[in-house]
């Protein structure tokens, strides 16, 4: 008997779309194997046609990595329906998708890939990877404020409590937080629940990769000692298909 691969985990290897968003696709009909539209958890044998809305789905050999400094406004997302969608905004000659998410009003580093193992290795909150981000709030920081953040936030309206995190002052109204895991809009919340707004969100590091002096818009290839070096820090990672906690975003 032919052995096959199921439907989300074929479209993520073929570089189209994360395991998560081939269940969303599936859910809305827009994925077909064999002329018959695939159901969740449905298997691809070898030698069949797969169509994702409508085009057929083909496997890149290449294997793609790149770090974009998504501008604010730009959505992270592949949905077409989306008009400031971060994949039409690229204009990448292959097809790839964002890695996590960044909200809509933030800026900064995020990753875009055809490789699904890799995707699902970040994704894990579980396995504890670090972004760094820098963030200006709308009045002057305080110590109570920053032991606070550093200390584990409750999120009441998400039932959970944040992980421990490192903070550091930058300036009168700008810190430095370095987190590991995603919950939805994590630092805005957590900045709310000790009244404070912020005014500006930017990601500068995940894990070994720096946005440094990447312009707004602009993306380049993580490439040669880079990418082995990111590459090892992902090998004890788990690889598993993600499952979202309660509450959790994507690298929010």
């Amino acid at each position: 008997m032919e052995k096959g691969i199921r439907i989300n985990k074929y479209l993520s290897e073929a570089g189209v779309c994360s395991r998560r968003e081939a269940d969303r696709q599936v859910e809305n009909g827009n994925v077909w194997i064999d002329g018959e539209p695939a159901m969740m958890g449905s298997q691809v044998l070898p030698g069949q046609e797969v169509l994702f809305m409508g085009r057929l789905v083909q496997k890149e050999e290449e294997k793609i990595l790149i770090a974009v400094h998504k501008p604010v406004g730009i959505v992270c997302t592949a949905e077409k329906r989306e008009k400031d969608n971060i994949v039409d905004f690229i204009h990448y000659p292959k097809r790839i998708y964002p890695v996590g998410r960044l909200d809509k009003d933030s800026s900064g580093l995020i990753f875009m890939t055809n490789q699904g193992e890799l995707v699902n290795k970040m994704m894990r909150a579980g396995n504890g990877h670090e972004r760094e981000y820098v963030v200006t709030v709308r009045k002057p920081l305080t110590e109570p404020f920053l032991r606070g953040l550093a200390g584990g936030v409750p999120l009441v309206e998400l039932g959970v409590t944040t992980r421990k995190c490192q903070v550091r002052q930058l300036g009168k109204r700008t810190f430095q937080i370095i987190l590991t895991q995603g919950y939805n809009r994590q630092i805005r919340r957590m900045c709310e629940y000790f009244d404070y707004r912020v005014e500006e969100l930017k990601r500068v590091r995940i894990l070994n990769v720096r946005l440094g002096d990447l312009e707004p818009g602009a993306y380049r290839r993580i490439e040669g000692e880079e990418y082995d070096r990111l590459l090892k820090l992902l090998a004890d990672s788990k690889n598993g298909p993600v499952i979202a906690e309660k509450g959790a975003g994507k690298w929010t």
